[in-house]
């Protein structure tokens, strides 16, 4: 078991969470993975991951029951993260979508609810039922996902009110867009970035540089990944690991040290990016 503390980043309100999470996309989708999934999610709470990231779209809502299950007697220690699709995003769909995610995580709080991508609904609509939803004592911060610059620009800051707390889009090292202006400008803003699919749903996993770099500090590729990821301080990465030993691997990701010669590598390989790009998603 690692023995260094898991680093932390600061939200806008000064509230500090861990920078390595864990992402729920595509459990509760198997019967037979259930119990792995669920021993997987309370040892990842043991090693400090208290982050949980999940949502109502991910298996049409089976995957929050699963957290809610996971997280039973240990709701104190976790912070809950789930998402709002946009089409329930109107006031009051917004406000009965948190109802049933509340249920279904049999929780009485969501700590950050997030607007899941941006649709028809007016987003001064969905912020308006975020402040509700914090004024009611339902969510107590809330964010958006897969939002790009002019998103960011236009979303409302409620007099008075709270701002968004993140901004959850698709980062590794082959989705490198954000780089060239949302990464700056949510920095400038002092917003955490929250990076979904941080090894690109394991398709970077074969990848020889990432093994080759593997080799080098005997570890895994998985790790190469997420350490790159988790080299900036003002990004959360949140890996789904069905297993325990996949969890155990995350967590030591946090504990390796790329040096100045691997990440030379890694950016002539994967090259940053010199304009902007569309926003990706997955």
């Amino acid at each position: 078991m690692p023995d260094s503390p898991v680093r932390t980043t600061k939200l806008p309100s000064g509230e500090s969470v861990p920078v390595l999470g864990q992402g729920t996309w595509y459990m509760a989708e198997n019967p037979r993975r259930r119990a792995d999934e669920i021993t997987s999610l309370r040892l990842g709470l043991d090693l400090g991951l208290s982050l949980i990231d999940t949502a109502e779209m991910y298996a049409s809502g089976a995957a929050e029951t699963l957290v809610g299950e996971a997280i039973k007697g240990r709701r104190d220690e976790t912070f809950l993260v789930s998402k709002v699709l946009p089409s329930n995003a109107t006031r009051q769909g917004t406000i009965a979508a948190c109802e049933r995610s509340l249920k279904r995580l049999d929780t009485d709080r969501i700590d950050l609810y997030l607007l899941h991508w941006r649709g028809r609904v007016p987003l001064a609509e969905t912020v308006a039922a975020f402040e509700d939803l914090i004024k009611a004592g339902k969510i107590r911060y809330w964010g958006v996902s897969n939002f790009d610059v002019a998103d960011m620009q236009q979303l409302p800051s409620p007099a008075g009110g709270n701002r968004a707390a993140t901004n959850q889009v698709l980062y590794n090292l082959t989705r490198r867009g954000i780089e060239f202006d949302l990464l700056p400008w949510c920095d400038r803003h002092h917003l955490p970035v929250m990076a979904y699919s941080p090894i690109e749903q394991g398709d970077l996993l074969h990848h020889p540089t990432l093994q080759r770099i593997a080799e080098r500090h005997q570890a895994t590729p998985a790790q190469v990944g997420l350490a790159w990821v988790l080299r900036l301080e003002n990004v959360i990465a949140i890996p789904k690991a069905g297993t325990p030993d996949h969890v155990r691997e995350n967590r030591e990701a946090l504990d390796l040290a790329l040096t100045q010669e691997d990440f030379a590598e890694l950016d002539r390989v994967f090259a940053p990016p010199t304009r902007k790009k569309a926003l990706e998603m997955l």
